[in-house]
């Protein structure tokens, strides 16, 4: 079950550009039944697993913005590190929990189905330690937020190439990433058990997605798995509020 949805996951994100974050914790919470902190950190060291082959690409290729990388880690860095503390001294309220973690599933995916434009104007690179923060918070406790998040305040906040915009994105989410597992890890917030057979479907499912990605219509299902985060994110926020 674990290889399958890692499979499903990756080749998704490979599909259609949708976060590992976003997705992975939902369906471990969902599906196989994690609590909300071990599906968390889970979540976190498997999204940075799978997304090293792409972020060493972007890198070789020269497509991420040294400084602007620099200034989100900045930021982003202490706030992964006080979100996952925060999640790991919430544990006992599982029902908050849940409805935090999905309202942040239901934020992300409204941000990516409304669409993120360029927003423009000056540069502004003193918001981006501000902004990492509230992404590295929200990174922490919930693993969703890094991709649309992101991009939106590197758009926001910078001239950067589109192409430069993602790969500098994707490399701040890896160090999110990196740092929040570790620190889940550490904490005992992760099923190692999981984590090995997610990883191994998750590598086959973003080669066969890269591959198809030229051959399938990109938007319709992106917009698809967008609503149906929307719908999971809701399931959490439900579980959450209703236990409560």
């Amino acid at each position: 079950m674990a290889f399958v949805l890692g499979f499903l996951i990756a080749f998704a994100i490979g599909v259609t550009g949708v976060g590992a974050g976003t997705v992975t914790a939902p369906l471990l919470i969902l599906a196989l039944g994690l609590p909300p902190e071990a599906a968390v950190g889970t979540a976190l060291l498997f999204g940075f697993l799978v997304k090293v082959p792409a972020g060493g690409v972007y890198l070789l290729r020269g497509q991420v913005a040294g400084r602007a990388l620099g200034l989100l880690l900045l930021g982003g860095l202490p706030g992964v590190l006080l979100g996952s503390l925060g999640l790991w001294a919430l544990k006992g309220a599982k029902d908050l929990v849940l409805l935090l973690v999905g309202l942040t599933v239901v934020v992300s995916a409204g941000l990516g189905l409304v669409g993120l434009r360029r927003a423009g104007g000056r540069e502004r690179p003193w918001l981006l330690p501000l902004g990492a923060f509230g992404i590295g918070l929200e990174v922490g406790f919930s693993s969703a937020g890094a991709g649309a998040l992101g991009t939106l305040l590197l758009l926001h906040a910078t001239r950067l190439s589109p192409q430069k915009v993602v790969g500098t994105d994707l490399l701040f989410g890896l160090f999110l990433a990196l740092l929040g597992g570790g620190v889940h890890l550490a904490l005992g917030a992760v099923e190692g058990a999981l984590l090995l057979p997610l990883a191994l479907g998750g590598v086959l499912g973003g080669a066969f997605g890269a591959l198809l990605a030229t051959r399938l219509p990109k938007e319709p299902l992106r917009v698809a798995l967008l609503l149906w985060l929307l719908f999971i994110g809701s399931q959490l926020v439900y579980r959450g509020v209703a236990h409560g």
